[in-house]
């Protein structure tokens, strides 16, 4: 099959490589983990909390990949598919650890107050994407706010802000519908925001600040 043949097929660098992996050049296969591993790492670490978990992730999620990689029909991109695969892996292995909670809470459990209650004048630095409030001191903050999050916010909020996808990608990624991603992601920026507040009523937040890579 070629790019030609299939008008829905992104053309994106990883499609000739998926074409040929499926079309018998198996021996491709550890570039196609070169590309996402340590992306996928990332990932893994942010929802886990754990390094072994997140490696233990990375690795169940390529042998699915490799799997399951002749089903992928190219009606999206391979990295969206990937983190279908990489978030499905991720909860599987989150509900089998000892340590996971019998029953996820509420956002509305750790909420300090009404949405009603938050002052009307948003100050600057809430409208800033949140990769980019970050410096070192900032850093462990975030990385703590976004931990205290139940898993299906800290989801949206990993893939959205931190990932890099849009709106109707996360939708599709999480099965869920964009409304439902928009309020799952308004509501999990205004938890860690609300965490962060203390921070910023100390220190002005400047537009041109430098943006920083994610530490979580």
């Amino acid at each position: 099959m070629s790019i030609s043949q299939n008008p829905r097929t992104p053309n994106d660098d990883d499609t000739e490589l998926i074409i040929q992996i499926n079309s018998g050049r198996t021996d491709l296969f550890p570039e196609l983990v070169r590309r996402y591993e340590q992306k996928l790492y990332n990932f893994g670490i942010r929802m886990c909390r754990d390094v072994q978990d997140a490696e233990d992730m990375v690795q169940d999620t390529f042998l699915n990949v490799f799997r399951y990689l002749k089903d992928f029909r190219f009606e999206s991109r391979f990295k969206n598919w990937l983190y279908r695969v990489a978030t499905r892996t991720c909860l599987k292995k989150k509900r089998k650890s000892l340590y996971a909670p019998e029953e996820e809470l509420s956002l509305d459990y750790f909420l300090p107050g009404e949405e009603a209650a938050i002052p009307a004048r948003v100050p600057d630095w809430a409208a800033a994407p949140l990769d980019q409030l970050l410096n070192e001191e900032l850093g462990n903050r975030l990385r703590q706010a976004v931990h205290e999050l139940p898993e299906s916010y800290r989801l949206v909020l990993v893939l959205r802000d931190m990932e890099g996808f849009s709106t109707s990608e996360t939708a599709r990624i999480l099965n869920l519908s964009e409304s439902n991603i928009k309020v799952r992601l308004h509501r999990a920026r205004l938890f860690v925001r609300q965490k962060l507040t203390d921070y910023f009523d100390h220190e002005p937040y400047t537009p041109s600040s430098p943006s920083w890579s994610c530490p979580v």
